[in-house]
């Protein structure tokens, strides 16, 4: 069996450099744009671990109503940002790329336009459930924290 023939070795046809011009405020470039640099490689750590805690927050009823519109407005960011940059590299470069980058590149677009379409019920259930804890609390200390 003999091996498919692979696509011409070279630089990859990306110019990272104009894509950061046209796209200068995307979360790409602080988040996701590849780097061996254990300084940025920290950074991104303590970013990521800043938003997971405040998603545990939301999860657990203790986030305030601004941190959790704060939560959901980062994440709709991250998605609005991920879609504007695939959809960039795909009307820029998407006749040079690999099929399988174009590939990734459209999934990604269809993942973060569902998520987007998801937001909005995940922000009003998480404002709700915050709500229902803090009256179950109210009750709970009017009651003199006793159990019914």
């Amino acid at each position: 069996m003999q091996a498919a023939p692979e696509e011409e070795a070279g630089p990859y046809p990306v110019d990272l450099e104009a894509l950061r011009a046209k796209l200068p405020g995307n979360l790409y470039w602080e988040n996701d744009v590849p780097t061996k640099d254990p300084e940025e490689l920290r950074r991104r750590e303590g970013v990521k671990a800043k938003w997971n805690a405040l998603y545990g927050k939301v999860l657990a009823n203790e986030a305030t109503e601004e941190e959790v519109h704060q939560y959901y407005e980062h994440r709709r960011q991250v998605s609005e940002d991920a879609i504007t940059f695939a959809t960039t590299m795909l009307q820029d470069y998407g006749d040079k790329l690999p099929s399988e980058h174009r590939g990734l590149l459209e999934l990604s677009v269809n993942l973060h336009r569902a998520r987007l379409a998801e937001l909005p019920r995940q922000e009003s259930d998480a404002l709700a459930r915050r709500e229902a804890h803090a009256e179950r609390q109210k009750e709970w200390r009017a009651g003199g924290g006793r159990q019914p």
